[in-house]
């Protein structure tokens, strides 16, 4: 391999990109605005949830119930109605995601150590949110019980109640349970798949449709000459998206840094190369500019998106899909950068997904090696 000549397809390239400011900047906005977009509106803690209340007993246990509920962070006092009715068309509506009804003998059901019922009507459209909702409903009838029993046990002269199981929960890695907290390191596998692939899927069809592919083919540039020349300013690129986006994660979002800096940089860098790798070869393959394009959005910005890890846990979802998530660099990066961001954990236990990429980049690069080489025959 001739240095020389991989300077001169690397400056080539440069010139390619700097007479095409608008898509260089493009480029570089990309993660700010996706990290923006998808940090800020993409989020899985559900709060203040509208709650419409339909109480029929208006009595001091009552409020003391009601106080309970709306004294959590997780639901808003919405409406308070006098039917059933009022309170179904605010669902429907979508205005209210829940209603809750206590009964007319609500309190003398308290006072009597009767069992009280409480009507909980849930907007199940999103099955999810839904089933999140139902949960903290539950939690906060759990708790209203420990109260009132710890109260009567006192009145009857126990002062301590003994349960058989206390739990004591603990949360590793993510203790305050915020989701911007793995959502923003999924964030920065998906802008690096989609700005790696989309840089170079472009770069060697454009020759062709420039005609300027038949001059690469006679002149004596040989096939690692050109595809070093041509990843290099894109690596670069890349390299500074991936700085920015690990800029606004740790200073905007506050994303916790568990782990080394240095190894999180050292993968993602990795990871670039097999992006910017698939995109060459999705350009050789390409006949045009909006095949290339229409390829590297298929076959690595929504496998990123839906089959990493990523939003949806991969053991969660049918043997074929998640057959197929093995196939899919992005799987492994999203373990590396979770396990990096969130555990703090080293190349110890993390080598093996650093292992599979590096196999990813030398296919790829294999790949496009020999399908140019196919067209220069």
């Amino acid at each position: 391999m001739s240095p020389p000549r991989a300077w001169a397809v690397f400056r080539k390239e440069l010139l390619h990109i700097r007479r095409d400011p608008s898509s260089l900047v493009q480029i570089i906005l990309m993660p700010v605005m996706l990290l923006l977009l998808y940090g800020y509106a993409l989020t899985f803690d559900i709060k203040q949830v509208p709650t419409v209340v339909w109480d029929r007993d208006g009595s001091a246990e009552a409020r003391q119930f009601l106080n309970r509920l709306f004294g959590s962070p997780y639901f808003q006092d919405f409406a308070r109605v006098g039917e059933f009715e009022a309170g179904g068309r605010m669902l429907d509506q979508g205005a209210a995601r829940v209603v809750v009804g206590l009964p007319q003998d609500f309190g003398r059901q308290v006072k009597t150590e009767g069992q009280a019922k409480v009507s909980v009507v849930l907007d199940g459209a999103d099955a999810n949110t839904a089933n999140v909702i139902l949960g903290y409903i539950q939690a906060v009838v759990s708790d209203y019980n420990l109260t009132l029993m710890t109260e009567r046990l006192h009145q009857k002269g126990l002062t301590r109640l003994n349960t058989p199981i206390s739990p004591e929960p603990r949360v590793w890695y993510n203790e305050e349970l915020e989701s911007r907290n793995f959502i923003v390191p999924g964030l920065i596998v998906v802008i690096m798949t989609m700005v790696g692939a989309l840089l170079t899927s472009l770069s060697v069809v454009r020759e062709r449709e420039r005609g300027s592919m038949e001059g690469l083919i006679a002149s004596p540039l040989k096939k690692s000459e050109l595809i070093l020349g041509k990843l290099g300013p894109y690596f670069i690129i890349g390299m500074v998206d991936m700085a920015i986006a690990m800029g606004m994660g740790q200073f905007l979002f506050e994303v916790p840094m568990r782990g080394s800096w240095l190894l999180m940089i050292a993968m993602s860098a990795l990871y670039l190369m097999v992006m910017l790798a698939q995109g060459l070869l999705i350009s050789f393959a390409a006949q045009n500019q909006l095949q290339a394009n229409q390829l590297s959005m298929l076959s690595t910005f929504l496998p990123a998106l839906l089959l990493s890890g990523f939003m949806f846990d991969v053991r969660q979802m049918p043997w074929a899909l998640e057959l197929i998530s093995y196939v899919v660099p992005a799987r492994y990066f999203v373990t590396l950068t979770k396990g990096i961001y969130l555990k703090g954990l080293g190349l110890d236990l993390l080598w093996p997904s650093a292992v599979l990429l590096v196999g990813f980049a030398l296919l790829f690069l294999l790949l496009a090696a020999r399908r140019f080489s196919k067209k220069v025959r």
